[in-house]
């Protein structure tokens, strides 16, 4: 980009997002649109998860230059510098429903940066200087009190939907991290309300449709408030969070259903995540044969054809299955005769509905469950993203650790021993120091904080199920690593990247994303 002194187009994604797909198809192998591109821009494109530090820069940047958040694709466009002045998230081919497509916004920018360069130039400065002021922010002063506590719970008490669990209006995340905090918080405190906000969520997440009624495993968000409609990636972070949530909250309610869904969903992970050597594939794609939902998605016709007219009808009715379909065509809002499995009842009603007991009701669904994941399986399925990340498999080791415990399952231990093993022996450097990626024999790219934090969080969870104090030892050596790497010995707190690693700006993670903050896993480790 210097040696042409052409600004940057940057589009970074992930390989399974649908707006992703969406954008590549239409944008990105269109000849007219990939000539201005090249024309105007020196085009780069990034997976968010083998780079989240790349990614972590520039979202943050987005959210400064739009003022909203920005999801994926992220399209940025930079000086050759790197210095930001753009940001969008997907952006159509042609203009439509309000939004400036690509064939008409990259000739405006292109004159832009002809005429207006310095003040283009001058934006993205201001940008990244406000980045790197937020990670050289000093410490607060004073130590942590009880108030802070209480105040993440106030506003989560304020933002609880108390009709359709969750927090906040659509769409809908599952953020079991958020839950995993009220349960402990509620713990500590006695709070009633802390419970049923996460009694309330987890029931409603594992009725609706962001939960995969046939398989198991959630999706990665709904689209609605009523958890009806998901994006259907499913994502391991997803999954491992979820574990926990739903284990830690069957040991505090002792509800079954809580049990039955950590169960369900590590099944899932077991069966369609797992390399033969023990590590973790990172995500499923949402498409498959050309749709978003294509191989989740039922006509009342088909089930009646697995199941049979009788036994078809009442899965039908006890899943929301209807003719005109529930699933709505995007854009248009068009019934497709497609329908997303949801319960819409508590079982209590269906049992006294079929007149039968809730047991005969739970065994005649399960057998129903697998014919349905029998026939599911002759689809095609959707891609399946099958690298190893370092901290997505920390997390999902510490979930699987934790179950064991939870449950007394023995197989769950040796699953996570076995991905353990697999990460302590492929994703690290003849230095001894972490990697952050697995794919086709090859680790690469260098860990970044969540790499270490979550898999310090992981040996410590399988030391505590296994008792074998190896685990305790790598756990203290990888610290040690951390702490020599990623402590800012300045201002306090841990950067996202190492010091021997050139970036743009050297971040520092204190806010919960999709996943934990980096910083405050590394924190609860460390005080273990």
């Amino acid at each position: 980009a210097r040696e042409e002194d052409k600004p940057i187009f940057l589009s970074i994604g992930y390989s399974t997002c649908h707006w992703c797909h969406v954008m590549e198809r239409e944008s990105f192998a269109d000849l007219r649109v990939a000539k201005l591109l090249n024309d105007v821009f020196i085009c780069i494109k990034v997976d968010r998860e083998e780079r989240p530090d790349i990614d972590q820069i520039y979202i943050d940047a987005a959210y400064m230059l739009s003022g909203t958040a920005v999801g994926w694709p992220l399209t940025i466009i930079m000086a050759p510098d790197g210095r930001p002045f753009f940001a969008a998230s997907y952006i159509p081919r042609e203009s439509r429903y309000g939004m400036t497509g690509l064939v008409d916004l990259i000739p405006r920018i292109s004159k832009i940066w002809r005429t207006r360069r310095h003040d283009l130039e001058e934006t993205g400065e201001q940008v990244l200087d406000a980045l790197r002021s937020v990670a050289s922010t000093p410490p607060g002063e004073g130590d942590l009190s009880e108030a802070t506590l209480d105040d993440a719970y106030d506003i989560l008490l304020r933002l609880f939907d108390e009709e359709n669990g969750g927090f906040g209006d659509a769409p809908k995340f599952p953020a079991p991290h958020k839950l995993l905090f009220l349960l402990r918080y509620g713990n500590r405190t006695g709070k009633a309300p802390a419970y049923t906000m996460v009694e309330g969520t987890l029931h409603a997440m594992r009725q609706g449709g962001i939960f995969d009624h046939i398989g198991g495993g959630f999706h990665r968000y709904a689209t609605d408030a009523t958890w009806l409609t998901p994006h259907f990636e499913k994502m391991l972070y997803d999954q491992a969070l979820l574990i926990m949530a739903y284990t830690e909250a069957y040991l505090a309610t002792g509800r079954e259903e809580f049990a039955k869904t950590a169960r369900e969903i590590i099944t899932y992970i077991l069966r369609d995540m797992t390399d033969p050597d023990g590590g973790f594939y990172s995500a499923e794609d949402a498409d498959s044969e050309g749709g978003e939902g294509r191989f989740y998605l039922w006509t009342k016709a088909e089930i009646l054809r697995v199941l049979g007219e009788e036994d078809g009808e009442r899965i039908s009715r006890i899943f929301g299955v209807t003719e005109p379909g529930n699933h709505l065509e995007h854009p248009g809002g068009r019934r497709t005769g497609q329908n997303i499995l949801h319960l819409r009842r508590p079982m209590a009603f269906w049992a006294h509905e079929f007149s039968v007991s809730e047991e005969d009701l739970a065994r005649f669904m399960e057998a129903a469950r697998q014919k349905l994941f029998a026939a599911r399986e002759g689809r095609t399925r959707p891609a399946k993203d099958d690298k190893i990340l370092t901290d997505w498999n920390g997390l999902a080791i510490a979930a699987l650790a934790t179950a064991a415990r939870a449950f007394d399952d023995p197989g769950y231990l040796a699953a996570a021993e076995k991905a353990a093993a697999f990460v302590l022996t492929r994703l690290r450097g003849p230095d001894g120091r972490l990697l952050h990626r697995y794919r086709d024999g090859e680790a690469s790219l260098p860990a970044t904080l969540d790499d270490y934090a979550f898999m310090i969080w992981a040996l410590i969870e399988v030391y505590e199920a296994s008792l074998s104090p190896g685990y305790l030892r790598t756990a203290v050596e990888l610290a040690r690593d951390m702490v020599a790497h990623y402590w800012d010995c300045d201002q306090g707190g841990f950067f996202f990247t190492p010091d021997d690693v050139d970036v743009v700006v050297r971040q520092k993670p204190i806010f919960d994303r999709a996943t934990p903050s980096g910083n405050s896993v590394a924190m609860y480790t460390l005080f273990l």
